[in-house]
């Protein structure tokens, strides 16, 4: 199937998630892939949104770009990632409309769900509660896309979908132990635990809360599947459909490095939201998505690259 858009905005297309996706369209074929940079376009601005789409022209807008981090960035940031992320979405998809570009592809997170949702987390469950603390500001600023998405259909026929990743992780990820989250973190403490001969490795929490994790490249495809198949209001989950806790994943993560020492949990730090894990059956219904990386494989990819990135032996124990 010929995609069916072929002047494409991808807003974070330099980022973790946005550098996968724009390797699916280039192998898709698309004649135009317009990745805004943050030094020419604040996307917080209006200015800049109106700027971006008199350049690039686009009939395909997808919205990967967010003020993001882990549970300490978050709790440093309340008020920037809440309007940040609430000004890009409101007023990219506000310009959309406006010029009548043809569709629109919000991301939204998993932490807009609220923080005591039943598992296997239903996107019906997404306004039965509050986000968990810690996330809550970034989540309902995401989740407002929803909102405005669906609002936009009813009122104007505007075609705007809303998915909801669940936590990614692979190659390219952010390894700086201030703003990443769990899995490079992970993975950069015990890589250089190995390296140094540290007896110990510090974990956030108390290691018994639950997370599911995708791979980024298997989040692509699943954003692309839904951009050229998907034209539906409701909200669609983007997952693996499993669940593990963290201190499994620690450990997991320890015997792929070949770090043997210690993991030590710190339980004055937060653990966030106790459990997560999405039903995927939507996005396997709707468009035909259904992840295929393994956990382990992913994460020896991840590992690999890492230390090849920072110039470590590549080959994983």
């Amino acid at each position: 199937m010929t995609f069916p858009f072929q002047n494409v905005v991808v807003t974070g297309g330099a980022g973790f998630l946005g550098s996968y996706v724009v390797e699916k369209l280039k192998v898709r074929g698309c004649e135009k892939i317009f990745v805004p940079r943050r030094a020419e376009y604040d996307l917080v601005q209006a200015d800049a949104i109106k700027r971006l789409y008199d350049d690039a022209q686009p009939d395909l807008v997808i919205h990967l770009a967010a003020v993001v981090g882990g549970i300490g960035a978050n709790r440093k940031n309340p008020g920037k990632y809440f309007y940040d992320n609430l000004m890009m979405g409101v007023q990219l998809i506000e310009e959309a409309r406006l010029r009548g570009i043809k569709k629109f592809v919000a991301t939204g997170t998993i932490c807009a769900y609220p923080k005591f949702t039943p598992v296997p987390f239903k996107e019906g469950d997404l306004w039965n509660g509050y986000p968990e603390e810690t996330n809550a500001p970034y989540g309902i600023a995401k989740k407002a896309m929803l909102v405005q998405s669906q609002s936009y259909r009813e009122q104007y026929s505007f075609n705007s979908i809303f998915l909801l990743p669940v936590n990614l992780y692979g190659p390219r990820d952010n390894f700086d132990l201030e703003s990443s989250h769990v899995i490079p973190a992970l993975i950069r403490k015990c890589v250089e635990a190995v390296q140094t001969g540290a007896p110990e490795v510090q974990c956030w929490g108390t290691g018994q809360v639950t997370r599911e994790f995708l791979y980024a490249d298997d989040c692509a495809e699943g954003i692309l599947l839904a951009a050229e198949k998907y034209n539906k209001s409701e909200p669609v989950n983007l997952g693996a459909g499993f669940e593990i806790s963290i201190k499994a994943l620690a450990e997991k993560i320890a015997q792929l490095t070949g770090f043997t020492g210690r993991l030590v949990w710190d339980s004055s730090q937060p653990d966030g939201q106790p459990r997560r894990c999405l039903d995927v059956t939507r996005a396997e219904n709707e468009f035909g998505f259904r992840a295929k990386m393994g956990f382990d494989e992913g994460l020896r990819q991840t590992i690999d690259w890492y230390k090849k990135d920072r110039g470590f032996s590549a080959c994983s124990a």
